[in-house]
């Protein structure tokens, strides 16, 4: 198989939703579809101690949540999938902007029941900038939920996207029968033997469900289907792939219905490996160089050797184990030796790998979020993640002063990671900054877990932040209003922390000459307003 058609192959879409939505367990179904687990956990399924492959951190494991991101491959009909389940909780929400750089797709996940909800619309916001399909999947009709039609009618006010239907639901809850999917004009049917029907050149309207299903959800599958073919959007697969109409289906992931026929259309529309921005131009999927850019780091996904993991999106070229490529934002040559698959915190030994794919590449505190790789030699930058400002902020202590050096590996891997932003002050105090309180509880847990370093934490009185102009620092100090304070990020960036807007807005019209920025790249080579 050529090189182009291996890359044609490569499906890398990331999973969204609102917490509890079933994003983690539709993962999990369409991993049991692709043979990559022989059994589906749940995450609430406690007492047989199953759980999500996708989340597999033990703190995730025990508050029932998704907390970091997850990069599952598997093979499926031919397609090379990459799935990127990712947290829903908002309060981890930079890490799934991050992953949505570099997925070509995303599948949103939509409570039947609740519709549209906020951290939804938040993440497809995301996705809609970046001009990325959307497949929707909405979720849980095995319990009594929203009328259809009605989802549909929210998704379209909510978002502002327009849908068509794929799959359609026959009921819902203790009236769900199944599902009708209109393009292959099919009935499947829930939990019963025949459970495949095909449907004859007058679809819904011939005799083939007479007596299979009840006649009440008959007639309004009938109703629902005039009203659709007549007032709902046709079906446009280049709209599709250009992210301006998003495909509908529904189903029940816990049950594992309507997944198969979900996922079969999804590898056939969802786009392969496409151009990829730089700061300079494009690069495409057939150059001949090696490029690929790194979107998250991972710490001690390996409790036993404290490893760390940088996951890298290969955007062109071919990889091949132990090749040697330059780190664009120091110069430095680095040799690949050690490279994996990943599925979760498991991984093998990868010797090539081709344009779509996602690799772990052995980090040893070399990289950053953000960081591009290539063998060319002119110097490459993928356009760079956004970093935003925190809203939270804490100062952080190790309880056990015998202890520092843990504290202070696990304080500068952890914040490496993005996964919280680490301050400090003139006086060396630690202080983290982070969107949501659970960021802290979930900092603090990986600190006593996975370095042995107990830490004492104390709230600081701080809602805003701004990144200052390096220029400015020594007049900000001159000036500096009470209620506010000066830090420097990891990258020695200066910072200031305000209590509230009010305050902010006032050093503003105070100090007009005085530069602030609300966001940043995170690529510390260049110092720029995001």
């Amino acid at each position: 198989m050529s090189i182009l058609e291996e890359i044609q192959r490569r499906r890398i879409f990331g999973i969204i939703s609102h917490p509890d939505a079933g994003k983690t367990t539709l993962t999990e179904k369409l991993l049991l579809h692709g043979g990559a687990i022989r059994e589906a956990g749940t995450v609430k399924a406690r007492r047989n101690a199953k759980f999500a492959k996708s989340d597999w951190m033990e703190i995730e494991k025990q508050r029932g949540i998704s907390v970091t991101s997850s990069v599952m491959q598997f093979e499926y009909n031919g397609k090379v999938v990459s799935i990127m389940d990712t947290p829903g909780h908002n309060d981890f929400g930079e890490d799934t902007y991050r992953i949505l750089t570099s997925v070509d797709s995303a599948v949103m996940v939509i409570d039947a029941a609740k519709g549209v909800e906020a951290q939804t619309v938040k993440l497809f916001k995301v996705c809609s900038m970046r001009q990325i399909p959307i497949f929707t999947f909405i979720n849980k009709l095995d319990r009594q939920s929203k009328d259809p039609l009605d989802c549909m009618a929210d998704l379209e006010d909510a978002l502002g996207l327009p849908s068509t239907v794929v799959t359609w639901p026959i009921g819902n809850g203790l009236t769900f029968e199944g599902i009708y999917d209109r393009l292959e004009n099919k009935v499947f049917l829930y939990r019963q033997k025949n459970g495949i029907i095909e449907l004859g050149a007058k679809g819904v309207f011939g005799d083939a469900l007479e007596g299979v299903i009840s006649q009440a959800n008959l007639d309004i599958l009938r109703g629902e289907m005039e009203l659709l073919d007549g007032a709902g959007n046709a079906f446009d697969l280049q709209e599709i792939k250009a992210g301006k109409l998003s495909p509908v289906f529904f189903g029940s992931a816990l049950a594992d219905f309507g997944v198969t026929a979900f996922l079969q259309h999804f590898l056939e529309w969802a786009p392969a490996p496409g151009t990829r921005k730089t700061i300079t131009g494009e690069v495409h999927p057939t150059d001949d160089f090696f490029s690929g850019f790194i979107f998250k780091i991972q710490a001690n996904m390996n409790p036993a050797h404290r490893d760390r993991l940088a996951f890298l999106r290969i955007c062109s070229g071919t990889f091949n184990r132990g090749m040697t490529v330059t780190l664009s934002r120091t110069g430095k040559s680095m040799k690949l030796s050690q490279s994996t698959q990943l599925m979760a915190n498991e991984r093998e030994t990868l010797e090539t790998a081709v344009v779509g794919d996602i690799i772990g590449i052995y980090d040893s505190g070399n990289y950053q979020i953000g960081d591009t790789l290539t063998d060319r030699k002119e110097k490459l930058f993928f356009e760079p993640l956004p970093t935003f400002p925190p809203e939270l902020f804490m100062r952080v202590h190790a309880v056990n002063s015998l202890k520092a050096k843990q504290f202070q590996k696990g304080v500068q891997q952890l914040a490496q990671e993005g996964a919280i932003q680490v301050y400090h002050n003139e006086f060396n105090d630690i202080i983290l900054g982070a969107v949501g309180q659970l960021q802290f509880e979930v900092f603090e847990y990986r600190l006593n877990n996975e370095y042995n370093s107990e830490v004492r934490m104390e709230t600081l009185d701080y809602c805003v932040a701004r990144w200052v102009n390096p220029a400015s620092v020594e007049d900000v100090k001159e000036v500096l209003p009470a209620r506010s304070t000066l830090v420097y990020d990891r990258f020695e960036r200066p910072i200031l922390l305000f209590a509230n807007q009010y305050t902010l807005n006032n050093f503003m019209q105070k100090n007009p000459k005085i530069e602030l920025w609300e966001a940043l790249n995170l690529d510390d080579s260049e110092y720029q307003e995001g």
